[in-house]
C-alpha cells in the first residue's frame, strides 16, 4: 500500500533557489541530476576537469629543459625510467646476496683472524659509496655491523666519514640505529665530540622519537661531564641553545645556571615543560638524560607543574625509570609527594616486579622509601611484602636486596646505608614543601611527626597541599601520618615477614654467617631488631636460631670435611667469626646459649690458663678472660684463686 501511494504521488519537487530555474527530477532516473550551472568565465574550463593528484615530475616533460614532450617520447622516457629502476633494484639485490654470502663466512667462530679480515675488507670495499643506503636495509645493515666490529681502525674511520653527514637521519631509522650506536662505541674522542656537536638543536626532537632517543642516551653515556652538560642545557632554555659557551662545567645545577646568567625562571620553566610533556605522553622515560632533566625540573617547578608530572609518572611508568640514580630519586619524590591515590597506583604498578626492583640498586631505595612513608600497610603487605617473602633467601644474600629488610629491622642505619643513600631519602620538592620555623609550629600541623629529625635539625620539611587541606593530601617528608613504630610493626611482624625471615636465617645460618651481606641480616634478626621489635613475639623462633648457630660452632674441625665442602669452620671464617663475636657482646641470650652448648666442655681448659704457674701466660689469659669471670660465665676453683692471691 505504501508503495502504491508513492507511485501515485510521483517524485517530489525540488525547492527553488532564488535566481535559478526550477527543475524537477525525472521519474526514470535513479539518482538526482545536479543543476547545470555555467561558470562565470566561459573561456575557463577548469570546473569541468577533474582534479589530479600532485606529481613531482611528469614523464611527458623533459627534466633538463622542462619542454613538453610528445606522447610517444613521454612513453619512451617513462619506459626508460622504469627499466633503470628495475636495473637498480636488481643490482641492489645482487649486492645484498653477495654481502649475505660473505657475512655467513665472516661471522663463524671457527674462522681465523686473517681469513676474517680478508672477508671484512672485501665486504667494505663492495659497500663503498653505498653505506648510508645499506645501513637502512634490514639484511645488509647486519653485515655492516659485523664489518665495523672486526675491521681495522682505518676502515672504521672511512665508514664513519661516509656516514657522518647522514648520522642524524640514520639515528631515527629502526635498523640503522644499531649501527650508529656501534659506531659511537668505536669512535675516537674527536669523532664523538663532533657527533655530539652535530646534535645541537636536535636533542629535544630526538628525545621525542622512540628510536632517536636511544642514540641521544648512548651519546650521553659515552660523553664526559662537559659534553653531558652540552646536551642538557639545550633542554633548559632556548637562549642556552645559542650561547652554550656561557655555561661552564662548574654550573652543573639548573639553579646555578639561572642565577649566574640571570635568566627568567618562568621562561625556563615554560621551555622545559614544552620539552618534557611530549616525552611523558609518549612514555619515553627509560633514559638517564630524561631522569636528570626531571630532577632539575622539580627544583624550579611550581606547585601545579610538579603535581601534574607526579600524576603522569604514577603507575607502571615509574617502574621503568627507577634503575638509574636520578630515576630512583624521581621515584622517591613521587612516593613522598604523591597523594594516596597516586601512591596506590605506584604500588600496584610494582606488582610482579618487586623481586627485580629489590635486586636493583636504585629500585631497592624506592622500596625503602615506600616502606618508610606509605601508611596503607595492607596494600603494601598484599603487593610488596608477599613478593619479598617468596624470594627471601635470594634477597638476604644480595647487596641491594637486603636493604628493604634492613630498613624494617634497623631504620636508616648508617651501618647499612651510605651517606648518599640517606641524603636521597631526605630529598623533597621545594614547591611542594614548606619549611617549619619552629618545633611548636610543627606540633600544631601534625601530632605524629617523627621527633628524631627535629633533634638533628631545627627545621622540618612538610609537604602541604595548599589548594586542598584534606588530610589525604598532607604528607610529611620524614614519613606519613601514621606513627613510624606502628607502621614498622604492621609491616614486619603482623604481616608474617619477620617469622619467615627468622626461619630462613635458622635454615641457612652457616651460609648467611659466611656471607658478606647475609651476616648483617642474621645479626639484626638475632639481636631482635632496633628497639627489640621481634621480642617477645618471636622469642621461641629466636631461641631456635641461637641453637642453630651454637651447633655450628660446636662442630669439630675435620680435614676431610673441609676438603669436601671447601668451607672454613665457622670460627675460622673472616665474616662469621666477627659476627659471632658481635652477637656475644650485644645479645646475652645468645651468649649463654653458645656457652652452654658449645663452650662449656672446654671451659676447664680455658680456666687452666688462669691456673698456670707462668706469670706471662696468666697475665695474657686474664686480660682476655676477665670479662667472662666477672659475668659469672667462667668459674675458677676457690683453692686456685686463694693460692694465686697469696702469691
Amino acid at each position: 500500500m505504501a508503495a502504491k501511494k508513492q507511485e501515485k504521488s510521483g517524485p517530489k519537487k525540488r525547492k527553488q533557489i532564488p535566481g535559478t530555474k526550477s527543475e524537477t527530477y525525472s521519474s526514470t532516473s535513479k539518482k538526482p541530476k545536479l543543476l547545470d550551472s555555467k561558470p562565470s568565465n566561459p573561456r575557463s574550463n577548469d570546473f569541468k576537469k577533474p582534479s589530479k593528484p600532485f606529481k613531482q615530475r611528469e614523464p611527458g616533460l623533459d627534466s633538463e629543459k622542462q619542454v613538453p614532450l610528445s606522447k610517444r617520447e613521454g612513453r619512451l622516457r617513462a619506459k626508460e625510467l622504469a627499466e633503470s629502476r628495475k636495473k637498480k633494484r636488481k643490482r641492489h639485490y645482487n649486492l645484498e646476496q653477495e654481502l649475505a654470502h660473505l657475512w655467513e663466512k665472516m661471522r663463524r667462530r671457527n674462522i681465523s683472524k686473517e681469513e676474517r679480515s680478508k672477508l671484512v675488507s672485501e665486504a667494505v670495499e663492495k659497500m663503498k659509496g653505498k653505506i648510508p643506503e645499506i645501513a637502512c636495509s634490514h639484511v645488509s645493515s647486519r653485515v655492516l655491523q659485523t664489518c665495523v666490529k672486526y675491521c681495522s681502525q682505518a676502515e672504521k674511520d672511512a665508514v664513519f666519514e661516509e656516514l657522518q653527514p647522514h648520522l642524524l637521519t640514520l639515528a631515527c631509522n629502526t635498523y640503522a640505529v644499531h649501527l650508529v650506536t656501534k659506531m659511537l662505541d668505536n669512535a675516537s674522542k674527536k669523532q664523538l665530540a663532533g657527533f655530539i656537536s652535530s646534535l645541537c638543536g636536535h636533542v629535544a626532537s630526538l628525545l621525542r622519537h622512540m628510536v632517536g632517543s636511544v642514540v641521544v642516551e648512548h651519546a650521553y653515556q659515552l660523553g664526559n661531564a662537559t659534553q653531558k652538560q652540552e646536551l642538557l642545557v639545550e633542554l633548559y632554555s632556548t637562549e642556552l641553545q645559542l650561547f652554550k659557551d656561557l655555561v661552564s662545567k662548574k654550573e652543573g645545577r639548573l639553579l646555578d645556571i639561572i642565577s649566574k646568567l640571570d635568566l627568567q625562571k618562568s621562561s625556563v620553566l615554560r621551555h622545559m615543560t614544552s620539552v618534557i610533556q611530549p616525552i611523558l605522553e609518549k612514555g619515553i622515560i627509560d633514559h638517564s638524560i630524561i631522569h636528570r632533566v626531571l630532577i632539575e625540573y622539580f627544583t624550579i617547578a611550581e606547585k601545579f607543574s610538579a603535581t601534574d608530572v607526579i600524576k603522569q609518572l604514577s603507575g607502571p611508568l615509574l617502574v621503568r625509570m627507577i634503575h638509574t640514580r636520578d630515576g630512583s630519586r624521581v621515584g622517591m619524590l613521587c612516593v613522598k609527594h604523591g597523594s594516596a591515590k597516586e601512591r596506590k597506583k605506584i604500588i600496584k604498578g610494582m606488582k610482579a616486579h618487586v623481586r627485580d626492583i629489590a635486586l636493583d640498586q636504585g629500585g631497592s631505595m624506592v622500596l625503602v622509601c615506600l616502606l618508610s612513608v606509605v601508611d596503607d600497610t595492607k596494600l603494601i603487605t598484599k603487593v610488596v611484602i608477599h613478593e619479598l617473602q617468596e624470594n627471601l633467601k635470594d634477597l638476604v644474600l644480595d647487596k641491594n636486596g637486603r636493604r628493604p629488610l634492613l630498613q624494617l629491622l634497623h631504620p636508616n642505619g648508617s651501618r647499612y646505608f651510605t651517606p648518599d643513600d640517606l641524603a636521597s631519602l631526605s630529598l623533597s620538592i621545594p614547591s611542594l614543601s614548606t619549611k617549619v620555623e619552629s618545633d611548636t609550629q610543627s606540633e600544631t600541623k601534625s601530632s605524629e611527626v617523627n621527633r628524631s629529625g627535629e633533634e638533628a635539625s631545627g627545621d622540618l620539611e612538610v609537604t602541604v597541599d595548599e589548594a586542598n587541606t584534606n588530610d589525604d593530601d598532607l604528607h610529611l617528608v620524614e614519613g606519613g601520618k601514621k606513627d613510624p613504630s606502628i607502621r614498622r610493626q604492621e609491616l614486619l611482624v603482623k604481616s608474617g615477614l619477620a617469622e619467615r625471615l627468622v626461619d630462613v636465617c635458622t635454615e641457612n645460618a652457616g651460609e648467611l654467617l659466611r656471607s658478606n651481606f647475609g651476616k648483617e641480616v642474621i645479626y639484626e634478626v638475632a639481636t631482635g631488631g632496633d628497639g627489640g621489635i621481634l621480642h617477645p613475639i618471636l622469642d621461641e623462633k629466636l631461641n631456635a636460631l641461637y641453637e642453630a648457630i651454637a651447633s655450628l660452632v660446636a662442630e669439630p674441625k675435620s680435614e676431610e670435611s673441609k676438603e669436601e665442602s671447601k668451607e672454613e669452620h665457622i670460627l675460622e671464617n673472616f665474616h662469621s667469626s666477627r659476627t659471632i663475636r658481635k652477637l656475644i657482646l650485644d645479645c646475652p641470650t645468645f651468649a649463654s646459649t653458645l656457652w652452654n652448648k658449645a663452650l662449656r666442655k672446654i671451659g676447664k681448659v680455658i680456666a687452666a690458663f688462669l691456673e698456670s704457674s707462668d706469670p706471662k701466660v696468666h697475665k695474657l689469659a686474664k686480660k682476655e678472660l676477665q670479662p667472662l669471670i666477672d659475668g659469672g660465665i667462667l668459674k675458677i676453683p676457690e683453692t686456685k684463686v686463694a693460692s694465686g692471691a697469696k702469691e
